[in-house]
């Protein structure tokens, strides 16, 4: 197997870039540029010189031995000044090395799932992690890092083990002294597991806006102050504003971080009947953005008929509350009258969808589930059946640990690998 290195910090310059090295060459290869090791999980001061003997830099050297490391390999870091030149000597010298070569984007992580020091569920939650940007998503994505899914799945596969044990010993061994009737345990034991698979199948939905984000899209009529609600916002000019209704042609995009939650923000164009055909793609791009929205703010008067009907929990304000002697449940995005009331209720709205977000996050860990599911249903009517249907249940029992186990990575999910690795970064 090669050795691999890659920057696992951002490029460009910087305070301390880390260049990492993993594979059986490591060590080698590290007391060739640093001269001596620190011992592992010990970190040591050392001048790392090239092949022909010239000072490269003086960088923190850092040790982690196999299998006790990311990896499950024997892992040099360089934690190097951040400088560009440095960085690029470093990694050039790194490649002249026989057997040796740059790592593709996350390969590192992948061998730490080949070794068995993670599992596929955390190496998600890991990509997860790196890529989270508010407080909900970082808890969530620690949540998959942590491999309490993975914790959880051994637990259901454990239980169908047993329950596919007791249903094999009464067939094989009907005439011994194994009692016949196990369809009380076994079907206790799979009812269990089925109910902490319904929990998860359920939260799916929920985990999913949190990783990927919520659209909440403010609609009304032209001219009713959308723009200069979304600018409030944001804190800043996303949108163009103007007093001449139509100005907004197109669905302007902001994205925030509302109570920890991911939010995007649609300014869609006013809805009305037009002749201008350029004005007239904008509204039926708005009716579309809107209705695929998860959240719609209604900036309308209260008798407005709009082409998009509310929703139960969408929300309606009246605009331009700095124009109004009653400002009862009106909002302005000039004054920021009622648009911290705004922001609340949006974020009790979303907070309500998401408490029963669970640890399985994603459309493969869904799909997986439901294909467990399917299988212990099965088994569990089968089993009803008396012993004739006993060799039957056991067959669909080993289908639902088969998808459980590819939910974790154990098998059949070399066709999801490349594209999960894919996302990762260079050095990780």
């Amino acid at each position: 197997m090669d050795t691999i290195f890659a920057q696992a910090t951002v490029m460009g310059r910087a305070g301390v870039a880390v260049v990492r090295v993993s594979g059986p060459d490591a060590f080698a290869i590290g007391e060739s540029l640093a001269g001596s090791l620190p011992e592992p999980r010990r970190s040591a001061v050392r001048n790392l010189h090239g092949p022909d003997g010239s000072l490269l830099d003086q960088a923190l050297v850092l040790c982690f031995a196999g299998p006790q490391s990311f990896t499950g390999e024997d892992v040099v870091e360089f934690h190097l000044h951040g400088s560009i030149a440095v960085i690029r000597a470093v990694l050039r010298c790194l490649g002249a090395f026989p057997n040796t070569r740059l790592a593709e984007p996350g390969e590192f992580s992948r061998r730490a799932l080949e070794n068995g020091r993670l599992d596929l569920v955390q190496i998600e939650g890991l990509g997860d992690l790196i890529d989270a940007e508010t407080e909900a998503q970082r808890k969530q994505a620690m949540l998959g890092f942590s491999g309490k899914l993975g914790e959880r799945v051994e637990q259901w596969r454990l239980d169908l083990i047993r329950s596919a044990s007791l249903l094999t010993v009464t067939i094989d061994f009907a005439d011994e002294d194994v009692p016949i009737d196990v369809t009380p345990e076994v079907t206790a034991l799979l009812q269990g597991v089925m109910q902490g698979i319904d929990a998860e199948i359920a939260g799916v939905g929920a985990a999913e806006r949190i990783r990927m984000g919520f659209e909440v899209a403010i609609i009304g009529p032209a001219n009713a102050g959308k723009s200069t609600l979304l600018n409030a916002l944001a804190g800043r000019d996303a949108a163009i504003t103007s007093e001449v209704a139509g100005t907004t042609r197109d669905v302007i995009e902001v994205r925030m971080d509302i109570g920890g939650l991911p939010v995007t923000f649609l300014d869609t164009a006013g809805l009305r009947e037009t002749e201008d055909s350029v004005e007239k793609i904008g509204v039926q791009r708005a009716v579309a953005r809107s209705e695929a929205a998860d959240l719609r703010v209604f900036l309308c008067e209260e008798d407005e008929k709009l082409m998009v009907q509310p929703l139960p929990d969408d929300i309606q304000v009246l605009p331009k509350a700095d124009m109004r002697q009653d400002k009862t449940g009106a909002i302005s995005g000039r004054t920021g009258e009622g648009l911290s009331a705004l922001i609340q209720k949006i974020q009790s709205i979303l907070e309500g969808r998401v408490q029963n977000a669970g640890l399985a996050t994603q459309e493969r860990h869904r799909v997986a589930l439901l294909h467990a599911r399917e299988s212990l249903q099965s088994a569990i009517v089968m089993a009803s059946g008396g012993a004739d249907q006993y060799d039957f249940a056991a067959e669909e029992l080993r289908l639902a640990i088969q998808a459980l186990e590819s939910l974790i990575g154990r098998v059949d999910v070399e066709n999801f690998l490349d594209e999960i690795f894919a996302n990762f970064c260079i050095g990780k």
